[in-house]
């Protein structure tokens, strides 16, 4: 497996590509001005306490209040309190929480309105970005990802990944990080830790207790008029996507700014210094995303309907409820030996698109897949099996249930920042409203033409379509034209048609009949 990162940056805002086989796998994009991210931590004023709900408002400096339930206050809530308190009147100089003496923990069954006081400061953390009407959510739960390990202020707690299996490697991990753990800290041994020597793992953990004693040091210097203040900020996109993703597998991270580039290869050098030659600066002339095939890849992937191999597509809509996908088995030519088998060949092929479109427009909430009907428990086993090993390389937390009698999947996953929409409809050159983006029709003649290929009935094929249309299919050395005559052995006449409306086309065979 090969994944490749791509990153495009402009003026005001910065997009990240990942490609894996040369898939686009996950859209990320990250403006200037974006002053709330999953991670950052803010010294802010606790708003209304409102013991009904048993939570609180917190300005954080958005235009709608961020909101913090008690069960996200932490255990050692009473405990920060006296750490934020002795920071500001100068009692405590000493950040690394050595000689701090922890406060017991609150009731977990409490009540907010027993802890919190409207106006009281308060060190909250970013856990969901703002979506939609909904202000950020907020947690007093403080914790600083490293690349290895996760520190987690005033606890003494040393746990470690479930999805590290291996028993005696958990045991090894424990008890390293129980020899080089700093007093008052707990901390997370994250999956990517396995293997890895003492030496990796103390040098990160001393990364993230520095920049906890940096967000000491602001503390003290924020000022009560100019609060909120944002005291720790998450790493910046490229570093966060290489921190929690990047493995082995990574081929290429190329980049066209250069600041990015030399920070990307600075980066490396800490966490993978054997990798850094692969950190390259782009300079073409042709456009990033459309030399990488990124942006044919935006076209065909973001719309309602979404086409996939053989002539199957998934149409996926969205209610304020929940996302609804349905699974079409399309106009396709059928090599299975029963339609059981016709149905899982669709089915397997849907579960590695939907996997795929969930990560890609970062979904999140309840999704609901309408699955073809399968009557053996064999196939529905094979299909809730398949499902979840493509959805294994999906950071977001989720879950998934089996299908039901109906065929109905249903998947929970976490949303943490806003669903990704791309538009990906075009004026309509020929009137009024929109027309699917032409590389979208390009796809949709790719599809049928295999399919009528493979069907064999047919010794000749021509495609009727707009003059614009049959332009871009001839156009280039190799054209569309010339690599479906290497690929198929046979040459497809293109014929354009004046009377025929902008995305419309047809095909027809030797006796100019059109082939339906």
């Amino acid at each position: 497996m090969k994944t490749e990162l791509i990153i495009r940056s402009n003026s005001s805002d910065i997009d990240f590509a990942l490609l894996k086989d040369g898939k686009l796998i996950a859209l990320n994009n990250e403006t200037n001005g974006n002053k709330f991210s999953v991670g950052d931590i803010f010294l802010a004023k606790i708003g209304k306490v409102l013991s009904g709900l048993n939570a609180s408002f917190v300005n954080v400096g958005y235009e709608k209040d961020g909101f913090l339930h008690y069960h996200d206050l932490g255990a050692q809530l009473k405990s920060l309190n006296k750490f934020i308190k002795g920071i500001v009147s100068g009692k405590i100089k000493d950040y690394t929480l050595k000689n701090f003496r922890q406060e017991s923990d609150i009731d977990k069954n409490g009540s907010i309105v027993d802890v919190l006081k409207t106006g009281q400061n308060l060190l909250v953390q970013i856990v969901k970005e703002p979506i939609s009407t909904k202000g950020p959510r907020m947690c007093s739960e403080l914790s600083i990802a490293g690349r290895y390990l996760v520190l987690v202020p005033f606890s003494d707690r040393v746990s470690v990944s479930q999805k590290i299996m291996d028993q005696e490697e958990k045991d090894r991990l424990k008890r390293l990080v129980k020899s080089i753990k700093p007093k008052g800290f707990g901390v997370i041994i994250r999956t990517v830790a396995e293997g890895k020597k003492v030496a990796e793992l103390d040098r990160d953990l001393q990364n993230s207790l520095d920049r906890w004693v940096a967000m000491g040091k602001k503390v003290k210097k924020a000022k009560q008029q100019q609060l909120p203040t944002k005291v720790l900020s998450e790493l910046n996109r490229a570093s966060s996507i290489l921190r929690d993703l990047f493995n082995d597998s990574f081929t290429s991270i190329v980049t066209n700014d250069e600041t990015l580039f030399l920070e990307i290869k600075e980066y490396l050098q800490e966490i993978a210094p054997d990798k850094e030659s692969i950190v390259k600066l782009y300079n073409s002339k042709i456009p990033m995303f459309e030399k990488f095939g990124i942006e044919r890849q935006i076209k065909t992937s973001f719309g309602k309907t979404v086409s996939m191999s053989k002539g199957a597509y998934l149409v996926i809509e969205h209610t304020e409820a929940l996302h609804v996908v349905d699974v079409n088995s399309g106009n396709r030519s059928n090599k299975a030996s029963s339609q059981a088998d016709t149905a899982l060949e669709v089915n397997m092929i849907a579960a590695t698109e939907i996997a795929r479109q969930l990560q890609l427009r970062d979904m999140g909430g309840i999704i609901v897949v309408d699955f073809i009907d399968m009557h053996t428990a064999e196939h529905r086993q094979k299909l809730y099996e398949h499902l979840k090993a493509e959805m294994a390389f999906d950071k977001t937390k989720h879950k998934i249930l089996p299908p039901s009698k109906f065929g109905l999947v249903q998947i929970t996953r976490q949303r943490v920042r806003p669903e990704l929409v791309i538009k990906t409809k075009e004026p309509n050159p020929s009137g009024e409203g929109e027309v699917e983006a032409p590389i979208v029709l390009i796809e949709k003649i790719q599809v049928q033409l295999d399919r009528l290929i493979n069907s064999n009935t047919h010794k000749k094929i021509a495609i009727n379509t707009h003059p614009f249309i049959a332009a871009y299919l001839k156009k280039g050395t190799p054209s569309l034209q010339q690599k479906w005559f290497f690929k198929y052995k046979k040459w497809i006449k293109i014929l354009p048609r004046d009377a025929y409306q902008y995305l419309q086309f047809e095909f027809s065979n030797e006796n100019g009949e059109y082939i339906k």
